[in-house]
């Protein structure tokens, strides 16, 4: 067992009076958080005062990293908890939209599991749904629920809601999956969307499984120019639009896990709705 000489200093592991091995505490704030162990050098020699130094120096800095990235990834956090209080005002101040990101965030994280996407970026695409309509903060809400046809402009308007968000999302920089996928959530296979007309695989994956989910919750819900369609109807659009205004395969996809798990999914996203499975 390793023989502690003082809980601020290197500490030596004792075998007949060899230092063997070494190892120096890790400090954060005051407590110790873990420690870097050294072992055996490879021609068997002991440990030098030197190196111990160098080993304590070492320790330092990457004592300066840890706490580094643990006060980003709490910035981040902070951060993410900020927007989502934004989302909350959102869609709090339009009740055509409330709980529509939280429904957008489930079905969009089932639909990616189930076509496969791996753990990270499922990550990104959880926040992204989650946020994906978050530059509609910068937009009247009068222009969101006008009833009358929109003019030139005010479409103009309303089609810039995902760049603002990507703006809202900008000073964090390990946000780049997530603002991609919100900058993109409007595009359409067909290269016809906004804002950059990207074609096909041009547009992310993550932005074509938010695409799909997007579309289904909002023609689901009533809005301030049409009524809420019936989930069939719903489908039924969806699957017409596949290879032009969405991705052919994640709608059968869709589609797939829809004939699958249909009941619970609609269900557990908070569709108060009558599920039946297509024959």
């Amino acid at each position: 067992n390793p023989h502690v000489i003082d809980s601020n200093d290197p500490f030596n592991v004792d075998i007949n009076d060899s230092r063997k091995a070494i190892g120096v505490p890790l400090r954060m704030k005051g407590e110790i958080v873990g420690a870097m162990l050294l072992e055996e050098k490879v021609d068997g020699a002991p440990f030098t005062n030197d190196e111990i130094e160098l080993m304590s120096t070492l320790s330092r800095h990457a004592m300066v990293a840890i706490e580094n990235a643990w006060l980003y990834d709490k910035l981040k956090s902070n951060y993410l908890a900020t927007i989502q209080s934004l989302v909350n005002a959102l869609e709090a101040s339009d009740p055509y939209t409330r709980g529509h990101s939280e429904r957008v965030r489930y079905i969009s994280v089932k639909l990616a599991e189930y076509i496969g996407l791996d753990r990270r970026e499922i990550d990104a695409l959880e926040h992204a749904a989650i946020l994906h309509d978050i530059g509609k903060i910068g937009l009247d809400t009068g222009l969101l629920n006008k009833e009358e046809t929109l003019s030139k402009e005010e479409m103009h308007m309303i089609r810039s809601h995902p760049t603002i968000g990507d703006e809202i999302l900008g000073p964090i920089e390990t946000l780049s999956g997530v603002r991609t996928t919100v900058v993109q959530h409007h595009e359409r296979y067909d290269g016809l969307g906004y804002p950059l007309g990207l074609v096909g695989e041009e547009i992310t994956l993550k932005a074509r499984v938010l695409a799909v989910a997007d579309a289904f919750d909002a023609m689901l819900t009533h809005r301030p120019y049409r009524e809420a369609l019936s989930l069939e109807r719903t489908l039924d659009e969806i699957k017409k639009k596949a290879g032009s205004q969405f991705d052919p395969y994640v709608v059968k996809s869709f589609d797939d896990l829809l004939n699958e798990r249909g009941r619970e999914i609609i269900e557990e996203a908070g569709y108060d709705l009558e599920f039946r499975a297509a024959n």
